[in-house]
């Protein structure tokens, strides 16, 4: 079924986009009379280390089990060493208080390819948003992820199992502060798994059709002890089949999740991040799992319509746990799972299940700089209970930069 993923990119009007929301604080928009910010950050960041097994060398400096093989010699041979710059950053922000609330806006971008540029060091767009008061724009955290449960790791792509995705949306946010509670329409996307009809002219004829947005809300509450978060989605996928033949595969489902987060400050120099989300055809909103639609024999004995598309069960669960040992030394230290409900018509070597763990020990010898080391490890299951793992030494260097101008209006 070739239900097309929509990813974000830099495109001309989402860049003259980005030059509107950071030329407006020096216009005149009824600001008050108090100061401005305009803030430059970002962190230079190297990586290198040893892989002992192998994956899809377009993913050569990160960990995803998706991306391990799915077949015996898949990728061979095993073990290299890597480089990378790929984490490295850069960002600006502005705030502006005006009559009707704080301006702010967000430009920042890294260097790690994805998509048709994966592998690639190269631009990419992380967030372009603008907000004012309660309401906001642009691409940026979905409100059905918690970025605050990513652990303190050296490895980029992070835990299997958490919800992690940067969606262009709009945003209302009728409570602000450490609680909130926000709401919000995303552009919406979803991809489908042809699964052992994948060759056949019949399914390669479906198309995508979105006439809703994502649907999305989150709610959190903070005290002393951290924070505990629910969030949930809802999404409209449909398909159409543009074939003029006897068959009709024309199809819907309903995408939806609940996802419950927290972060608990055990001690002073611990904090417990936890995550656990399940839902139907919510693959695309997940750090690392396929498709969110699976092909499935139609048992109803209907001659015009012998497979169908349904949402594929997931649920994912990520617990980890930062420890600061003094104001020099931390570590990080935990395991994520992700895991899916196949159907019969996926192939055999469809992805069934997707592990992650991670130790690590990080020396911050001054202020914005960082060296550390991390041993990782990830194992793939497919549906027909193939298993492939792999397993890294990373070392990684991190400084990081921020210069923060004010300004009256």
């Amino acid at each position: 079924m070739n239900i097309q993923k929509l990813k974000p990119k830099t495109t001309m009007k989402l860049k003259l986009l980005v030059l509107l929301l950071l030329s407006v604080p020096v216009l005149n928009l009824r600001a008050q009379n108090s100061n401005s910010t305009f803030e430059v950050y970002g962190h230079v960041m190297t990586d290198a280390g040893y892989q002992f097994f192998t994956a899809d060398p377009n993913w050569f400096d990160v960990m995803r089990p998706t991306k391990l093989p799915s077949v015996t010699g898949e990728f061979e041979p095993d073990g290299k060493v890597y480089f990378s710059v790929r984490q490295t950053r850069f960002g600006v922000k502005s705030t502006t208080p005006t009559s009707i609330g704080t301006l702010k806006t967000q430009f920042e971008f890294e260097l790690f390819g994805t998509g048709a540029d994966a592998g690639q060091t190269t631009f990419r767009l992380r967030h372009a948003y603008g907000e004012i008061g309660k309401f906001g724009a642009g691409q940026y955290w979905s409100p059905f992820m918690d970025v605050d449960v990513f652990p303190n790791t050296l490895e980029y792509w992070g835990p299997t199992g958490m919800v992690f995705f940067r969606n262009i949306q709009v945003r209302y946010m009728p409570i602000q502060g450490d609680t909130r509670l926000t709401f919000a329409l995303e552009r919406p996307g979803a991809s489908g798994d042809g699964g052992i009809y994948a060759d056949r002219i019949e399914v390669e004829s479906v198309r995508s059709q979105f006439y809703l947005p994502d649907f999305s809300a989150e709610y959190r509450y903070a005290d002393d002890f951290g924070y505990v978060e629910l969030a949930g989605i809802l999404r409209s996928i449909k398909w159409r089949d543009l074939n003029e033949d006897s068959l009709s595969l024309d199809g819907s489902a309903l995408g939806w999740g609940v996802n419950l987060s927290s972060n608990i400050n055990v001690t002073k120099n611990d904090v417990l991040r936890l995550q656990g989300v399940y839902g139907e055809g919510i693959q695309n909103y997940m750090n690392d799992a396929p498709a969110d639609i699976g092909i499935q024999t139609n048992t109803g004995g209907d001659v015009h319509r012998p497979v169908k598309g349904v949402a594929l069960p997931i649920y994912g669960i990520v617990a980890f746990l930062d420890h600061s040992w003094s104001k020099y030394f931390s570590s990080s230290l935990g395991y994520s799972l992700v895991d899916i409900d196949n159907t019969d018509g996926q192939s055999p070597t469809a992805f069934k299940k997707g592990q992650y763990a991670a130790v690590n020990l990080l020396y911050y010898p001054i202020s914005n700089v960082m060296a550390g080391v991390e041993y990782q490890w990830i194992q793939r299951d497919n549906l027909n209970g193939f298993k492939s793992k792999d397993m890294k030494v990373q070392f990684s260097f991190k400084y990081n930069f921020s210069k923060t101008f004010n300004f009256n209006m």
